[in-house]
C-alpha cells in the first residue's frame, strides 16, 4: 500500500478583497499505513484537516459532515468543503472531478494485489 497524495486547486470562499479567479494550492493526502479511514487536506500556511474518507465520498453527493468538516455538491461540476476550527471557518471550493480523481486513487491504494 503506497501514499497517495495530489495537489488540487480550489477557491476559497471569502468576503475579504481577492480576485474572483484567485485559487490556491491545497494538498490532498492518503496514508493507508497511517490511517485507512481518513483523508488530510492541507491549506496554504499551516492548516491541515484531517477526516473520514466516507465523508469526503458522501459529500460529493449530497450535503454531509457535522462538527469540524463538512461537505456539500456545488451545482454539477464544483463541491465545498467547510473547515471549523477555534480561528473560524474555512470554504473552499473544489472541481468535484479532482476530489474523485483523488478518492479513486485512494480506493486503488488500498485494493488487494491480484495473486
Amino acid at each position: 500500500m503506497s501514499v497517495v497524495e495530489q495537489y488540487a486547486r480550489a477557491h476559497i470562499v471569502t468576503d475579504a478583497e481577492i480576485p474572483d479567479d484567485a485559487t490556491v494550492p491545497v494538498v490532498l493526502r492518503y496514508d493507508p499505513e497511517a490511517d485507512p479511514r481518513s483523508v488530510r487536506f492541507g491549506l496554504p500556511g499551516v492548516h491541515e484537516w484531517t477526516f473520514s474518507r466516507a465523508l469526503l465520498e458522501q459529500g460529493l453527493r449530497a450535503p454531509a459532515g457535522s462538527g469540524e468538516v463538512r461537505v456539500w455538491p456545488c451545482g454539477r461540476v464544483q463541491a465545498v468543503v467547510e473547515f471549523h476550527s477555534a480561528k473560524g471557518v474555512s470554504v473552499v471550493q473544489f472541481e468535484s472531478k479532482a476530489l474523485l480523481r483523488f478518492l479513486r486513487r485512494t480506493y486503488m491504494a488500498t485494493a488487494p494485489a491480484n495473486s
